[in-house]
């Protein structure tokens, strides 16, 4: 496969469990602000390290949430519970299956 320049800058999640999405991420270590632009919904949102900007949005009758498969690095001993070295296998409050890779 060849190399390529492209990264992901955005990754938007929608759920109907937008608390227990929030709990879950953040137990990863992943820190939200909650925000709201103009007339939009209020949502999370975390800048991580790289500059990628990762939400969580309100689930709608037009942006419904979905099947998703994700890897996330994490430092394991940040998590909550701490996590060990290696790969883990977890789901989120939406059953989207989540590879995360403690550091």
């Amino acid at each position: 496969m060849p190399a390529t320049t492209a990264r992901f800058t955005l990754l938007v999640l929608y759920t109907d469990r937008m608390e227990e999405c929030r709990t879950f991420y953040s137990a990863l270590g992943i820190g939200f602000t909650r925000e709201r632009h103009g007339d939009g919904p209020e949502h999370y949102a975390a800048v991580l390290p790289d500059g990628q900007v990762f939400e969580l949005y309100p689930a709608t009758s037009e942006r419904r949430t979905g099947a998703v498969r994700l890897g996330i690095g994490v430092d394991g001993a940040a998590c909550e519970p701490p996590l060990k070295p290696g790969r883990h296998v977890v789901t989120d409050p939406d059953g989207r299956v989540i590879e995360v890779y403690a550091m």
